[in-house]
């Protein structure tokens, strides 16, 4: 079974989707600032997902996930302080970090299934 059939991976590619359109209405001016953060941690979440499903052991597969789970809560920070300094309005933000705190919930659920 491939990784793209994993639930989690999927959602993590939907919440890079979502960060992509989201960041759309951030000015011109963050392009290379907070845009280019918080679509780099999003991408992060799904690639390490995926890395660490293609690995060869348990114990490597759980690392990635701390990893993924890292950049979620790189994204999450990157996302409050977006929204703190009003790059876009701040009731847009209440959708997109609800999608952040479910995918950490399903993130350390996975983990601590796996750790068993």
């Amino acid at each position: 079974m491939s990784y793209r059939n994993q639930f989690i991976w999927q959602r993590a590619v939907q919440l890079a989707i979502n960060c992509y359109k989201f960041t759309r209405l951030f000015p011109q001016s963050e392009l290379y600032g907070l845009t280019s953060q918080i679509r780099r941690s999003s991408v992060s979440v799904a690639s390490n997902i995926a890395e660490g499903y293609g690995r060869r052991s348990k114990p490597e597969y759980i690392q990635f996930l701390h990893i993924a789970l890292g950049s979620l809560r790189e994204l999450d920070t990157q996302l409050i302080i977006a929204k703190e300094v009003d790059l876009a309005e701040k009731n847009l933000f209440t959708p997109l970090l609800n999608e952040v705190e479910e995918m950490q919930s399903i993130l350390v659920a996975t983990l601590n299934k796996l750790k068993g």
